[in-house]
């Protein structure tokens, strides 16, 4: 029943394998010890140059597919490097497994070669970090690992191999441990509370579905309760993706990115209901007024419950709630709550058909003016995309347009958390393909986040293939450029951005690289790209854009200078 290996890292991918995984990404450091294990155990190794975008790449693989994604790195500096990744993998509730080398224990405190307490910097950042201080103590601890990191609630887990382990003989008596088996409940009507009697006397709701609802909601279990409820369904930023977007109630990105008769929307609603989200500040604030109304939260992580807004919490899993508020709704259906409840699915409508207007004009507009305008971009991207595909996003001024429904729907969406880390969506994107490999994988980021990440797309380009990226040129950082001019600073001393030049090409028989600055010809253009990726290629598409090219939202919303 027991098993031998002859070293740490042989024993922890046995587990990894055991468990479904297949794919590593990451840099190690000096020890390759660990790749050898991986090739022997056939899980392929992304390489990475740059331990951020290691994480970044393994982000994306979570969040696309639903399932643990592992994460090698080296010591010390590796570390510390990858510490942007790991606050993001937390942010987005990402479960992923970081694989670190450590010193060993008899040169601790002796400020070695990488000498790092790599525990104490990494634990706030992770859902648990831990150091394996004994050979006996390396498979108990990876179960610990894979069973932290699938949670509920999901995210990134730490685990420091020293070397003086990593070297040592394993010996493991008994069967393989498993992982918990979960417990799944059938749906049923929910206790009468505080929450259910919220949601039955609403006349004018709000569903909000948060990243939380992600691989939760087969069935469309959302938009069923949003369909019998009447209510206006909204996504954070986060959430997209997790509810189809071109569901007849569907109204886009609240918040900061809402466009005006979205706006209008909320500023009447009389309860707001949210699932599996934070209510984090681009959610309540920006360019929307928070209603004065209860909100029903709704989350399986206490964390994510916020003591800001009045109105019921309810801890626990919003997929259970929704399928057991669903059947109480169908239970207790009266005339003047149905007569209401078409009222306000009126009124969304309107909305929804006044927002669709709103982008004809604006494309009508983009028609008249010289370049290519992001708003004309989209349109392209979407009517040329296949099924099923995935849209990565970054979250610069001028990406941000994508955000904005109906500028571009459906399809699903990766996006960074509230963190933003500059180049995510770039390096996100390698992983998505590599977790989704029959869909179209667009990246649509700028080139900040490109040069960030432009070391990696090179690198790990023939160990995955197929991801389009669409850089929006403006010569660097204009969200920063927007603010210093609002503040009357000198551009020349500040020069957050410098228009000029698309970042270089790269090379290489893997890559299609093109400059668009000719509308006449974007359409054709972007289907020989996608022609190219389907072969297995990755294509660059660098668009210049103008610094005035900014999302309605935003500039409605005085978030930046007109």
């Amino acid at each position: 029943m027991g098993k031998r290996y002859a070293g740490a890292w042989s024993a922890i991918v046995d587990l990894l394998v055991a468990n479904g995984v297949d794919t590593c990404f990451g840099l190690p450091g000096d020890d390759l010890e660990l790749l050898r294990a991986l090739d022997r155990a056939g899980v392929a190794l992304i390489p990475c140059r740059d331990q951020r975008n290691a994480m970044y790449m393994a982000t994306g693989y979570a969040l696309q597919s639903g399932r643990l994604a592992v994460c090698a790195l080296g010591k010390g500096p590796a570390v510390t490097h990858a510490a942007t990744g790991l606050l993001e993998a937390r942010e987005s509730g990402a479960p992923v497994l970081v694989l670190a080398a450590g010193v060993p224990e008899r040169r601790r405190g002796s400020g070695g070669f990488q000498e790092l307490d790599q525990v104490a910097v990494t634990t706030p950042l992770v859902r648990w970090a831990h150091r394996v201080g004994h050979p006996d103590r390396v498979v108990p601890s990876t179960v610990t690992a894979l069973t932290r990191a699938f949670g509920p609630p999901p995210g990134p887990v730490y685990l420091e191999v020293p070397d003086d382990v990593r070297t040592a003989e394993i010996v493991f008596s008994g069967p393989q441990p498993t992982l918990p088996e979960p417990l799944v409940l059938e749906p049923g009507p929910v206790t009468p509370g505080p929450a259910l009697a919220a949601i039955r006397a609403s006349r004018r709701p709000v569903v909000l579905v948060g990243g939380g609802m992600r691989h939760r909601n087969d069935g469309g279990v959302v938009e069923c309760f949003a369909e019998r409820l009447g209510a206006a369904l909204f996504t954070t930023a986060s959430g997209r993706g997790a509810v189809d977007e071109y569901h007849r109630l569907f109204c886009g990105v609240a918040g900061l990115y809402a466009t005006a008769p979205a706006r209008e929307l909320w500023s009447s609603c009389d309860l707001v209901v949210s699932l599996a989200g934070r209510l984090e500040e681009t959610v309540v604030e920006g360019g929307t007024p928070w209603p004065s109304a209860k909100v029903v939260q709704v989350n399986v992580d206490p964390c994510g419950l916020s003591a800001e807004f009045s109105g019921p919490r309810v801890l626990g899993d919003a997929r259970h709630a929704v399928l057991g508020w669903s059947q109480a709704l169908d239970e207790d259906r009266t005339a003047e709550h149905t007569d209401a409840a078409e009222a306000w699915t009126i009124a969304i409508d309107v909305a929804r058909k006044v927002m669709s207007l709103e982008v004809e004009a604006e494309l009508a507009r983009a028609a008249t003016l010289p370049g290519i305008r992001v708003a004309e971009l989209l349109a392209a991207l979407d009517a040329t995309a296949g099924e099923p595909r995935v849209l990565v996003q970054e979250n610069g001024l001028q990406d941000m347009w994508s955000y904005c429904f109906p500028f571009h729907a459906g399809g699903g969406s990766i996006v960074p958390s509230e963190q933003t880390p500059l180049g995510f969506g770039a390096a996100a994107a390698i992983g998505v393909k590599r977790a989704a490999p029959d869909h179209e994988v667009t990246a649509f980021i700028g080139d900040g986040a490109f040069l960030a990440a432009r070391a990696d797309i090179a690198a790990a380009a023939p160990a995955h293939g197929g991801v389009l990226y669409v850089v929006l040129c403006n010569g660097g950082y204009g969200w920063l450029d927007a603010q210093r001019a609002r503040l009357g600073l000198d551009g020349e001393r500040h020069p957050f951005i410098r228009p000029g030049a698309p970042p270089p090409a790269l090379d290489g028989p893997d890559h299609h690289y093109r400059v668009l600055r000719d509308k006449s010809v974007l359409t054709e253009e972007i289907l020989a790209a996608r022609r190219f990726c389907a072969q297995g290629g990755t294509a660059v598409l660098m668009v210049p854009v103008a610094p005035d090219d900014i999302c309605p939202p935003l500039r409605d919303a005085e978030a930046v200078p007109q």
